[in-house]
């Protein structure tokens, strides 16, 4: 499923083509995928122009002027196309939902395993809808730092791996960053979150914004289905120092450890148990 920085991507290359662009042309070819498709979509926002292109965690949020906000989430196999000018090619098998602005560009998204959704919400304050109502602070924001993330964690006896993975705790991980952050941090991704001293913690923050924000100039990881909005493949995983690097001898060459595998709450962790503790 695409994380933080694979989503991040997608906001950077719709960016351009849909702020300050008004819509001209919006259609659902389906019903639903995840989540029913607006029966309005053509109403509520054909005419409109573009305010902000925006992302929460892992959610594109597209503001437009007199209308909705657009709720945009890729699930596990969503990819965003754009088709900057005419003619544009055919619409391929699984696009799901098309808009076209102005000045020619053509977005459609395309999810075949249909665990992504499209949807409104008219809430003056986003942050008061109930996807992000206890959601915690964005790790790139400057409302996440050492004492926050100890204050999130503090009494809570759910592995380190679990806890960052909560929503609630930080916005936008998943499986992948938390394996790499963990490393670089030295903390095993099974220690009890609770247990995480004030200066681990300022060192996991520290840690969790290097390696997304090299993700980020990575264009994101591309293991399976995860593609820019120009049809590129992101390049992260070539930097992975554990994720999906079981068996292999430890980066830290002084360590000598091996990268081992195991199984928490039924997604895989990848660690060094002789230098994370």
């Amino acid at each position: 499923m695409p994380e933080l920085p694979e989503v991040e991507t997608v906001r950077c290359g719709l960016e351009p083509v849909l702020e300050g662009k008004t819509i001209i042309n919006a259609q659902a070819f389906r019903p639903d995928i995840r989540f029913p498709i607006p029966q309005n979509l053509e109403k509520a926002l054909v005419g409109k122009r573009v305010l902000a292109v925006k992302r929460r965690a892992k959610y594109i949020l597209i503001e437009v002027e007199g209308g909705p906000t657009i709720i945009w989430h890729l699930g596990m196999s969503g990819k965003v196309f754009i088709s900057k000018t005419p003619p544009h090619g055919p619409l391929l098998k699984h696009d799901h939902v098309m808009l076209e602005t102005n000045e020619g560009a053509r977005i459609t998204f395309n999810d075949p395993r249909r665990f992504g959704f499209f949807i409104f919400s008219d809430q003056k304050n986003i942050e008061d809808h109930k996807f992000f109502k206890t959601m915690g602070p964005e790790p790139l924001g400057n409302n996440f730092s050492g004492p926050v993330l100890a204050a999130n964690l503090m009494s809570k006896k759910a592995s380190i791996k679990a806890a960052l993975l909560d929503q609630k705790t930080v916005a936008g991980l998943g499986n992948i960053y938390v394996s790499e952050i963990l490393y670089r941090s030295g903390v095993s991704p099974i220690r009890e979150a609770g247990a995480l001293s004030s200066k681990m913690a300022e060192k996991v923050v520290i840690h969790t914004r290097d390696v997304l924000c090299e993700a980020l100039k990575a264009g994101g990881s591309s293991l399976k289905d995860f593609k820019s909005v120009d049809g590129e493949l992101g390049y992260f995983q070539h930097k992975f120092k554990v994720y999906g690097r079981e068996g292999v001898s430890c980066p830290k060459g002084e360590c000598r450890g091996k990268i081992e595998k195991i199984v928490q709450s039924n997604r895989s962790s990848f660690y060094c148990p002789k230098c994370q503790k």
